[in-house]
């Protein structure tokens, strides 16, 4: 039931004192004034009210019948009910044949403003149960995999579907910490109001995520189509009612309440690899960059070491990075020598001068395919 406080029952007096003459009061369930438009009467108990509620029905008191009940006084007394529940009722002060008339009208006026207040509390607190699941789902805590997968389920997520994590950051630019949490928030209302199905959370004052499902064709490889138009979907968004630059980075699509740990982690590498791999652009996916994003959690230890030689012995000779350039075009145009050359605007003679001369720095043999790709993960180790 919704509990009538002073400041809704003050709100209810104010706008409906602006369409009737007449004095209104409001009470609670239990028949105290909480506001009215004679402040002297706050707090008082109503008799006529507490006929309206106890009857359930529109209690008139005319001067010979108010003489006769201590404090009261004349008007109409009508009960407030929202979703067919008892929450309290509203008097009109005056003779019931003056102010009959106007008891449906404010009654109702009441009703709807309660039943608005009643929506926003729910759909605040269905909010803070959304954005709790998502920060508890990115924890990755599977001691609480059940307790989520029930969440879940009240909150209407279907963890069967593929379940996608896009992590949205602000530019650490103009904006100060308290600035950058309002645009945040912003943001994150916007995206609610136009993708209802998505659950969002806010992380910091620069950073949000924004949680998604779809459901993938069987058989289908790479980057869904799905998870493509999700990620334009939310520039459109972004750049429609965002002010402040930002970086927008999706992670990995995987089904099951584990994955959006996943998915928020592969997200979280994604921006720092596509950050340094690609500074200029501002939205990424991971499935542009799986590979890197892979093999970032593996630049630990002595395997890492390792695989990082033939890279260092290159850049201990190559002092202008001129071969490490040529490597990096080659790689990129899948080691095609015409493109590469094409690229780089160097004659075919001199690309075979410099990849041989990659070949004889590193020890590695580039006609070999395993050297190849010992070469390609020793540069993404390195980047």
């Amino acid at each position: 039931m919704y509990i009538l406080n002073s400041i809704l029952a003050q709100d209810i007096v104010n706008r409906t004192m602006k369409i009737i003459p007449f004095n209104v009061n409001v009470m609670d369930a239990s028949g105290t004034i909480l506001a009215s438009g004679d402040p002297s009467r706050i707090g008082e108990l109503h008799t006529g009210a507490l006929l309206a509620l106890a009857k359930r029905l529109t209690v008139e008191i005319d001067a010979a019948t108010a003489k006769n009940m201590h404090g009261a006084k004349p008007g109409v007394n009508l009960p407030l009910t929202v979703n067919g529940k008892l929450c309290g009722a509203i008097g009109l002060s005056g003779a019931p044949q003056q102010v009959r008339q106007f008891g449906e009208l404010v009654r109702l006026t009441a009703e709807m403003i309660l039943e608005q207040a009643t929506l926003i509390r729910e759909l605040q607190r269905d909010s803070r149960y959304r954005e709790a699941l998502v920060l508890n789902l990115i924890k990755a805590d599977p001691a609480a995999r059940t307790e989520l997968e029930a969440w879940g389920l009240r909150l209407g997520v279907n963890f069967q579907r593929t379940q996608v994590l896009t992590l949205l950051q602000l530019d650490a630019g103009p904006l100060q910490a308290d600035l950058a949490l309002s645009e945040i928030q912003r943001l994150q209302a916007a995206i609610q109001a136009r993708q209802p199905a998505a659950l969002t959370a806010t992380l910091g004052p620069r950073e949000m995520v924004v949680l998604d499902a779809y459901d993938v064709p069987a058989g289908k490889r790479g980057e869904p189509a799905p998870a493509r138009r999700q990620l334009q979907a939310l520039e459109s968004i972004l750049r429609e009612e965002g002010s402040a630059p930002f970086r927008l980075t999706m992670g990995i699509g995987l089904p099951g309440v584990d994955s959006v740990a996943i998915s928020y982690q592969s997200a979280q590498t994604t921006a720092r690899v596509g950050l340094q791999r690609h500074p200029e652009r501002r939205i990424l996916s991971y499935y542009e960059l799986a590979l890197p994003v892979l093999l970032g959690e593996l630049g630990r230890g002595w395997q890492a070491q390792q695989l990082r030689q033939p890279m260092l012995k290159l850049q201990a000779q190559d002092k202008g990075m001129t071969l490490r350039r040529t490597l990096d075009v080659w790689f990129a145009h899948d080691g095609h020598p015409a493109a590469t050359a094409a690229a780089l605007q160097i004659h075919r003679n001199t690309l075979d001068y410099r990849l041989r001369r990659i070949g004889e720095l590193s020890g590695l043999d580039l006609a070999r395919t395993e050297d190849r790709i010992l070469l390609f993960v020793a540069s993404l180790l390195q980047t």
